[in-house]
Order: structure tokens, then sequence, then C-alpha cells
């Protein structure tokens, strides 16, 4: 047991506090920026302010770490958790982890180590059959018909893509892959999967998953029928479709960014509490900015 290290679990979604509960096995462990009401019993919030003095020598943020107020992300917490209150309580040799670091958090935590958790491999790997698991999920709840046997499209073969094969191979599904590289038709034929150049798409699909963060669909040259097919978007931002070919597409086109803390959050935040251990045990690794 490791309890005189000092971690604290700042703000975010359920994924922060399961984080929270996987990381208490090991360490002494606050939580902070979460309402009592929307925490499990094994989870007690912190009640009062945080410390001023330089307490705790890892902070744990969310995913994005800031809300859209500037403040630490906390949507489970009626009140508000400034970044300044949380960097006045890590040491000033500590350590801060976020998913998505950005210039603004590097000023607001000037004398702590910031560094993503999303730059372990082991995490994104677990992540992405998280969110493979929860797009097939969603694409059972909205369709009429079953997997097995229906024809699917697959916009890249990264690890999103790659997950999606085996899970939907799994169900008997029909499966083809949208590529963009002989090397990546190669990986497609070793899954087991047909394969076609997102340049050249084509045919009709009942369903579709982009996990391409470029723009592969157009007004001019969706390529596929989409009267009824379901278009289900997994890549962050604008993704794969422009936004003419997506107001075409209208409702059949679900936009399922963060899968993980909406379908399996328990699982999704001891993934993330496993990489933040990983770290600190290694006493270093991750990416620095």
């Amino acid at each position: 047991m490791t309890h005189d290290i000092k971690i604290l679990i700042a703000g975010g979604d359920m994924r922060q506090v399961y984080c929270a509960a996987r990381l208490a096995r090991r360490y002494s462990v606050t939580v902070a920026g979460f309402d009592s009401s929307a925490l499990p019993a094994e989870v007690q919030p912190l009640t009062g302010s945080l410390p001023a003095a330089e307490e705790f020598d890892f902070a744990v943020l969310p995913v994005r770490g800031l809300g859209s107020d500037g403040n630490i992300s906390a949507p489970h917490y009626s009140g508000a958790l400034s970044a300044e209150s949380v960097a006045s309580s890590v040491k000033k040799d500590g350590t801060v982890f976020t998913g998505l670091p950005s210039p603004r958090l590097a000023e607001l935590f000037p004398q702590q180590r910031l560094v993503s958790y999303l730059d372990r491999e082991e995490l994104l790997l677990r992540n992405a059959v998280l969110t493979a698991e929860g797009a097939v999920q969603l694409a059972l709840e909205r369709l009429d018909v079953a997997l097995c046997g229906l024809p699917v499209l697959i916009v890249g073969l990264g690890r999103i893509g790659t997950a999606l094969a085996h899970i939907l191979r799994g169900f008997g599904a029909d499966v083809t892959a949208a590529v963009r590289s002989p090397k990546a038709a190669a990986k497609a034929e070793v899954l087991g999967v047909r394969s076609v150049y997102t340049d050249s798409l084509g045919g009709e699909y009942a369903l579709v998953f982009n996990t391409s963060p470029k723009t592969v669909f157009t007004r001019g040259s969706l390529g596929i029928s989409h009267r009824n097919t379901l278009f289900i978007e997994l890549a962050s931002d604008e993704g794969g479709f422009s936004p003419e070919a997506a107001d075409m597409l209208g409702e059949h086109l679900v936009r399922a960014g963060g899968l993980p803390a909406k379908t399996a959050p328990v699982t999704a935040g001891e993934i993330v509490a496993d990489a933040v251990a990983a770290f600190i045990e290694e006493g270093g690794g991750g990416s620095e900015n």
C-alpha cells in the first residue's frame, strides 16, 4: 500500500468517480467537484474548500480539463471548481494528469508537470474496445434488423475500427472496411473483412461506422445508399462528415462521441486509474506538455 501518496480527483464525469474508487485501493485519494448525491456510497466528496497549501502529489483532471466557463469541467457539481484552487493544492513539483492538455491548462498549472494519460497505448487500446462495444450497442438499439448477415461499412481501421471489425464479425455481420492505403487493405484481409478505398466508396450498406477524423462523406460524394442507412460517427469534432453531408443525412446520422463515459463508465474510469497508477509506479513516462 502507498497511502503516503496523495491524489486529488478534480471534477469530470462518472469515469472520474470510478477512477477515484480504483486508485483509493492503493493511494490516499480525495474527490472534489462532485455533489454527494451524484456519488456512490463508497466514494465520499471533499467537504469544504480545497486546501490552499500544497498538499497533493498528483491531480487527475477530466479528459477535457476545462469547461466552457473556464473552470475545471464538473458536470456533477452545483458549485464551481476553479483551476487556480486545484493548482494551489498540488505540490509545485507535482504532476497534473488530463486527457487533452492545452496551452490554457499549461498556463493555469505553470509549476506542475502536465501529462496526458491518453498518451498511454494500453489505455487507448482498452478504450477502443469500450468505444466499439458501445457503438454496437447503440446500433442494436437503433436498428430493427439483426446484425447477422447485415452489410456494414467501417471507415478507418485504427484501434476503434479494428475492435469494431472483431466484434461485428462475431455477430456474423457482412463487414467491409473503407481504407486509404495498401497497408490498411492488407490489415483488413488479415482481419477477415473486405476492403474498399475511401476515394471510391459505393454500394449499399445498412450500417456505417465512421472512425476517421478526416472528411470522407460530402454532399457530392456520399456514394452510399443512405435512405435507410444508419450512420454512426465515432470520431471527435466534425469527423468524417462535411456539414452539408450531415444536413443531408439528418436523423440518420448519430454522433456518438465519448461512448465509454456513457455506456461503460465503471470500466472506463478504471482504465484511466490504471494508466495513472502505471505512471506513478514507473516514476515517469507519459507525455509532458
